[in-house]
């Protein structure tokens, strides 16, 4: 099979194949069901699946997103997948037979590498197709860990959720062109629609945070609460700006921290060393971060380390939002610099706060216009309409025939 960008200009166009009076099954593959990028785009595909006249199955060790799984049509099987024991990566192969003969199943999909171990077992077991999408750019510190990573690129085809990771497959794994499929992550423009936004929502996600009498120009850094998202990064840059103009703005960080974690006690340390407390506030968890992103007026991603694709990038451009982010990994192609926002050197508080310094001399109508585009170039390339039409393209290609309910792949 050729590869296929949704990047490129076949993007989200139908394969042609007949639909078949059968369902198609697919089973995804995820450790757990809790919140996170892995575990959104299987609930998207779920969607989509069931959209589409297939069956959508989902095989995890269960979480808080189980329910939604199944409000969207999908069929939610408990299995304790997670686990990175061998043995029990094993029991687990045995077990998706038993479900793959049961079910009649008719693809593997797995999107994380121990349930990968399981999957492919299973998949060669009963000779079903298994496809992986490589969702991340997996370290490799420790003894025997690329083999561990490898069943990533196992699946015929692979996908990559960016073109950076594409190309660290084709070099970590050998794998050539034609088994890799680069089908980028994407936003949801229905929920992140700055014209379905309210001024009701944004207030009140204001007076949650205590910020209902806040004047200032705010940015806003989402993202869990650890090292590599660069909140430290973010604290200097700040602390930087303020030297120049004073507290004139707020640096926001959103995201909860793993439990038990003192990272946030170190960061509200750093804050206070740094004398910048009252241009800094960290407001945990937030569960509508469309309105949190027109709250702001420009959001930033600070990882330190590549991300893989960067779903923060996507959705503050899809809710017409500039974006500062650091220049590796999947922002360079989410992020068109100097039209939709700016990349900066990773870890480099200075660049940081430069941008930041430059994006606070812009007036209101070209704030608006770089809003515009950003906005448009989501929707034009990284919808999550797109990334699950290009999907449903592959299962069909490999499937040899199309879904029941499938007319065509317009984006939308």
């Amino acid at each position: 099979m050729g590869s296929v960008s949704a990047t490129g200009t076949d993007a989200g166009q139908h394969s042609g194949l007949e639909p078949s009076n059968k369902r198609p099954v697919i089973l995804q593959l995820v450790p757990k069901l809790n919140e996170g990028g892995v575990e959104r785009g299987a609930l998207e595909m779920a969607g989509a699946i069931v959209e589409a006249g297939g069956r959508a199955l989902v095989a995890s060790a269960g979480g808080r997103m189980a329910s939604r799984l199944q409000s969207l049509g999908g069929e939610f099987i408990e299995m304790p997948v997670q686990s990175k024991n061998p043995l029990a990566m094993r029991r687990n192969a045995g077990m998706l037979g038993d479900l793959i003969r049961s079910s009649g199943v008719d693809i593997i999909h797995a999107r994380s590498r121990a349930p990968a171990w399981s999957g492919y077992w299973a998949a060669q077991a009963t000779g079903i197709p298994f496809i992986t999408t490589y969702h991340g750019s997996y370290n490799e510190d420790l003894p025997f860990k690329r083999r561990y990573n490898a069943v990533m690129a196992r699946g015929r085809p692979t996908i990559a959720v960016s073109n950076f990771i594409a190309q660290m497959i084709r070099d970590r794994h050998g794998l050539p062109d034609e088994q890799i499929v680069t089908i980028p992550r994407g936003a949801d423009l229905s929920v992140f629609d700055p014209d379905a936004m309210t001024g009701m929502r944004i207030a009140q996600l204001a007076d949650k945070w205590g910020l209902t009498d806040e004047a200032r120009p705010i940015f806003i850094l989402p993202g869990r609460l650890t090292r590599w998202k660069g909140q430290q990064v973010f604290i200097d840059a700040c602390a930087l700006l303020r030297e120049r103009r004073g507290p004139t703005f707020l640096g926001i960080m959103v995201g909860g921290a793993p439990d038990g974690s003192t990272y946030p006690d170190e960061l509200e340390k750093q804050a206070a060393e740094k004398g910048c407390t009252d241009c800094i506030k960290l407001v945990g968890s937030c569960y509508d971060m469309p309105a949190a992103y027109r709250l702001a007026g420009c959001a930033i991603s600070a990882s330190t380390d590549p991300e893989a694709f960067g779903r923060v990038a996507v959705e503050a451009q899809a809710m017409g939002r500039p974006v500062i982010a650091t220049d590796h990994g999947g922002a360079r192609e989410t992020v068109d610099d100097g039209v939709t926002g700016a990349l900066v050197e990773p870890g480099n508080a200075v660049a940081m706060a430069d941008a930041m310094d430059a994006f606070l001399n812009l007036d209101d109508a070209l704030c608006d216009r770089i809003g515009t585009l950003a906005r448009q170039r989501i929707a034009q390339h990284f919808s999550t309409r797109r990334m699950t039409d290009t999907t449903l393209d592959v299962y069909e290609r490999v499937l040899g025939r199309g879904f029941p309910k499938r007319v065509s792949n317009s984006d939308h």
